[in-house]
């Protein structure tokens, strides 16, 4: 991560100013380094989180299975530290009120021990660094999201600007997106989220359940209008790619074409017609005879052992036996 400091620079320089981005400005080659800057932050991250959690599992190992996110962990760790009793610690804007809670439980009753000095200094400083990192993520995304309407209109008219850097810079650039298929896309920015007391509605939906589109969906129809937007993302993506429609015509296009579809999924079945019995015809309908019809009638005649049937009567003498 040496190159960090000098990409940074250029991204705090060019964050100053506007301007439109064509295929031979040097600005969209740093956009591109940006995207790969982006990958190389997130696997530094996941780096410095592997070593902060096997850490920091002497001290409190059930952290882990409760707080899934790297900087949501770090944070914690870094306020927590050697600290035994919990309720002295502020987590507040840190997780969210029912997480914060399980923590507190279950820091009351863990098995683990403090750590030794040198090792909480080389978490806590572990922690710093992927801070840092987090930060300067966000900076590159920011970047990114100012001059998304240059790199990609159409994605940007579907998803918006913010939803469309994140995506971008989370695929590794606009080439690794538009190669993307539509169910991978849909997953993009989806964290493991602890289940346990909370609904797993929509677990399986990233970057895409931010967008002005899916909000706005009824509860009924939101992992169908995801579906969709995966769809027209990855379709959008490919032509942006490629340069097609720069001034985002077909993202509004496909757009319009999301919200129809939605409209229409909304709609009440039409409802079932009424119709008319059919008028009664007293005539008697004419069997169809020949060997088929004879067949039938001798199955089901009367038999001859039936008509013999209650033919003698109790205690009276009969004139002939049958």
């Amino acid at each position: 991560m040496a190159h960090l400091a000098n990409i940074m620079q250029k991204v705090d320089e060019l964050l100053l100013k506007v301007s439109e981005i064509t295929l031979d400005v040097p600005e969209y080659e740093l956009i591109a380094v940006c995207n790969a800057l982006s990958v190389d932050i997130e696997d530094e991250i996941m780096s410095t989180y592997n070593f902060i959690r096997d850490n920091y599992r002497l001290k409190f190992p059930e952290l882990e299975s409760i707080v899934h996110h790297p900087i949501d962990y770090a944070r914690i760790v870094k306020t927590i530290g050697n600290e035994t009793d919990i309720t002295l610690v502020d987590l507040e804007g840190l997780l969210r009120p029912p997480i914060i809670m399980v923590v507190s439980i279950t820091a009351s009753t863990t098995s683990g021990n403090p750590l030794p000095e040198d090792v909480l200094q080389k978490t806590i400083e572990a922690c710093d660094h992927a801070l840092d990192l987090d930060s300067a993520r966000k900076k590159v995304l920011d970047f990114v999201e100012t001059r998304m309407f240059y790199i990609a209109p159409n994605l940007s008219e579907i998803v918006g600007s913010g939803v469309a850097a994140k995506l971008m810079v989370t695929a590794g650039g606009l080439g690794s997106l538009a190669k993307m298929p539509a169910c991978n896309v849909q997953l993009l920015g989806a964290e493991r989220k602890n289940l346990a007391g909370f609904s797993c509605q929509f677990h399986h939906i990233g970057y895409l359940e931010q967008t002005e589109i899916f909000r706005s969906t009824p509860p009924a129809f939101k992992k169908r209008a995801c579906r969709l937007l995966a769809a027209k993302s990855t379709l959008v993506a490919r032509v942006d790619s490629t340069r097609g429609h720069p001034t985002g015509k077909m993202g509004r296009a496909l757009r319009q074409d999301i919200h129809n579809k939605i409209d229409k999924w909304q709609e009440l079945p039409p409802p079932k017609i009424a119709k008319p019995l059919l008028v009664p015809n007293s005539v008697p309908k004419k069997k169809r005879g020949g060997r088929r019809s004879r067949k039938m009638k001798e199955r089901y005649a009367v038999t001859d052992l039936r008509k013999l049937a209650n033919r003698m009567q109790f205690g009276v003498p009969q004139a002939n036996n049958y």
